[in-house]
This record gives C-alpha cells, sequence and structure tokens, in this order.
C-alpha cells in the first residue's frame, strides 16, 4: 500500500500495489476494500512533524484508529506496527506522544498485535535523519554536529524486515512490544565516523556546533517543512535524540530467537559505492543550488523592472526589436520572477527547473540571432548563462527525495 502505488511498481513490479494514503483512510468503512482477502496488516507509516502534506495527527491517530476497528470489522487478527524507540510522553514532543497514542489504541483492541519499536535504523537507501548523517560525515574538513554524545543502538533494516516477518509467522507472540535495536552502542560522534569511513573519506575532526548556533537552523527547518519542504534538521529530531534512541539490544534474541548484526556488520556487507558518495556530498549542495537559483533569478526580475530598465530596453533596441523592446523586456522580467518564486515551492521545483533551462536556452538562441557580438564581450555575458543553465538541469534532476 502506496500513497503513489505506481511510483512503487515501477521500481518493484512484483508485488500487488494498491493506493493507500491514511489521509484518505479516517473511517473504518474506506479500509474495508483494502482488506478484503488479507490476512495480516503491516503499518509501517509515520511522520516526524506536522507540516505541508504530513500530520501527525492523522498519521500516528486518526489513521491507526480507523484501521484498527477495520481490522475488527474485517476479522483480520494480526497486525503488527512499526513505531520507534522513545515513543512516549516523556519525549515532549508531538511526534513521541502521537506514536504512543498508535500503541494505545491497539493494547486497547481485540486484535492480535505487535508493536515492533526500532532504534535509529540503517539501510543502503537513506532518507531523513540517516541521510543527514551520511552528510554530515561527508562535509568537507570536518565532520559538525550539535551534541555528539547522544546514544544509538543502530539497527539494520534487513533485521528489522526479518523481525517483522517473524512476527507474522503462525505461532508468534502476541499482543506484545519489542524495542528492537543492535548490538553496538555508539555516540553521534562515533556513528559519524564510522559513516565517513564507509564512504570513504579520509579521517576528519568531529567539531561541536553551539546548541545556539543550531538553534536558528532548526527554526528554519521547523519553517521549511510546513511550506513543504520537511528535513530532519528540525527542533523535533534533536529532541528525540536527546530523549532515547537506543532500546534493548537482546529483545529480538529472547522473544524471536534472532541475533542482530552490528553497524560494523552492517555496512561490511554493502561497500559504498559512487552513488553513495555522490548523494552525501550533494545534500547540502542542493539546497543551496536552489536557493541561489531562485535569489538570481527574482532578482534579475526586480532589476529589470528597477535600476537596470533602461539599460535591458537599450539592449533590445541594439537588437532591432524596436518598439516592442520594453514589452519583451517587461515580460521577461515577469517570468524570471515567477519561475523564480516556483522554485521555492516544493511541487513545482523540477518543472520550474525545467522551465528556468529552456527559457534560458531560448534567451540564448534569440540572443544569438539578434546581439552575436556579445559572445565574445570580455564580461562574458552570454557565456555566464551557460553554468546557470546547468545548474537548473542539476536541481531538476536531483529532485527525486525518497
Amino acid at each position: 500500500g502506496a500513497r503513489r502505488p505506481d511510483d512503487g511498481r515501477r521500481r518493484a513490479p512484483a508485488p500487488e500495489w494498491v493506493r493507500a494514503d491514511f489521509a484518505d483512510l479516517t473511517d473504518a468503512d474506506a479500509w474495508r476494500p483494502l482488506l478484503e482477502g488479507v490476512d495480516a496488516v503491516v503499518n509501517c507509516v509515520g511522520v516526524l512533524q506536522d507540516g505541508a502534506g504530513d500530520s501527525t495527527s492523522i498519521a500516528h491517530e486518526r489513521g491507526p484508529r480507523a484501521l484498527i476497528a477495520a481490522c475488527e470489522a474485517a476479522g483480520v487478527r494480526r497486525l503488527v506496527h512499526v513505531s520507534a524507540v522513545g515513543a512516549d510522553d516523556d519525549a515532549g514532543t508531538a511526534y513521541a506522544r502521537s506514536k504512543r497514542v498508535t500503541e494505545t489504541l491497539l493494547e486497547a483492541s481485540r486484535l492480535d498485535w505487535a508493536v515492533v519499536r526500532p532504534s535509529l535504523v540503517v539501510a543502503r537507501g537513506v532518507f531523513g535523519g540517516t541521510a543527514l548523517i551520511r552528510a554530515l560525515a561527508a562535509f568537507p574538513g570536518f565532520i559538525p554536529v550539535v551534541g555528539g554524545d547522544q546514544a544509538f543502538r543502530p539497527v539494520a533494516m534487513a533485521d528489522v524486515c526479518e523481525v517483522v516477518v517473524r512476527l507474522l509467522a503462525p505461532g508468534a507472540p502476541a499482543r506484545v512490544r519489542l524495542d528492537l535495536a543492535g548490538p553496538q552502542s555508539l555516540t553521534l560522534a562515533d556513528l559519524l565516523r564510522a559513516y565517513r569511513g564507509w564512504l570513504g573519506f579520509a579521517p576528519a575532526p568531529v567539531v561541536g556546533v553551539p546548541a545556539l548556533l543550531a538553534a536558528p537552523a532548526l527554526a528554519i527547518g521547523d519553517l521549511l517543512g510546513r511550506l513543504g519542504w520537511p528535513s530532519p534538521l528540525r527542533t523535533t529530531s534533536l529532541r528525540q535524540m536527546n530523549h532515547d534512541v537506543g532500546g534493548d539490544a537482546d529483545a529480538a534474541e529472547r522473544l524471536l530467537g534472532l541475533r542482530t548484526r552490528s553497524l560494523d556488520q552492517h555496512l561490511s556487507e554493502q561497500a559504498a559505492a559512487v552513488q553513495d558518495r555522490w548523494h552525501a556530498r550533494l545534500y547540502f549542495v542542493r539546497p543551496l543550488a536552489i536557493a541561489l537559483l531562485s535569489v538570481f533569478w527574482i532578482g534579475t526580475g526586480l532589476v529589470t523592472f528597477g535600476p537596470g530598465w533602461k539599460g535591458a530596453v537599450a539592449i533590445l533596441h541594439e537588437g532591432g526589436y524596436g518598439a516592442v523592446a520594453p514589452w519583451i523586456a517587461g515580460g521577461g522580467a515577469v517570468v524570471d520572477i515567477a519561475l523564480g518564486l516556483a522554485l521555492l515551492v516544493r511541487r513545482f521545483t523540477a518543472r520550474a527547473a525545467i522551465g528556468m533551462a529552456l527559457v534560458t536556452a531560448g534567451y540564448l538562441v534569440a540572443a544569438t540571432l539578434t546581439l552575436p557580438q556579445y559572445w565574445l564581450d570580455p564580461l562574458g555575458p552570454w557565456l555566464k548563462t551557460l553554468p546557470g543553465l546547468a545548474l537548473c538541469l542539476f536541481v531538476a534532476a536531483t529532485d527525486e527525495r525518497r
């Protein structure tokens, strides 16, 4: 089940995919067609923080409440819920409180439920916090970190999946909560050093970032999340890390006979490829590219309407556009500003970047036909657009988040 099953079907064609968006499934009746012929349900839905398109209430309370009621009505007895270590009221976050609500709803139900509460989950593919960890580990020259002494017991995604599979087997333990963690206890600083080595970069010192300096970045992350740019650089992430991300290293072996692998084992099983190094190094470059492109396009439009108006019209007259020169200058400025603003809207970013590339190519064709001499200008007004064109293509090509 996925919000965008077509995307999943292209990447993994073997399973049967259905559309299942919790935002549309807050009533038990809505679940009925999805549960026909189903013997068990695994719920992996979760969001870090409220924002554009994300709701902790829907993901952790209203959606699960409807799902549990629907399972009871349809006779689906088994429900395995993937929660998280530290999902309790003491964490002081809406994420933890609402995650705990899901567990409470299960405990009050008639289902044969099981709750899996993993510590930090590590996998070859990364998203969210684990992507940030790789990016920080790959930072040039040094490794920045807020705190650094937070304790983790990373657990491999393969072990999380194996636990879920074992909990779905006949005779598996029911009505249990399982804190799932790896055997290796590491501080955040240790984790960053391990990933830097795995990525193949030379060792670098870990440099602590004072909380006062980190606070503005987290506030910006919270704001961007509400605008549709979810990021692990948010207050919830830091609070959860400072609260509890450890877990019980022996619980899976006691309950299911599974010995989880250490981070060293996990990393040794999958050597880093060039794609991993690129992703880690480009993690901070991409938002910088988006910000600079937006500033450049909005700025050129505003300059054209302001102090650069006479110059812009004069150049167009030089190119032989005559009476329509002011209209071309004004229209071009409007397009520049519109594309610069659209780039900042998450769902339009890739299309805006492609639009910028096409508009740039159009500018260059028209400029070459009417003002070819500027290709030889020592300040390079036409040549300088080529790196901008490449940057637009970079932003468009790296739009995928997961």
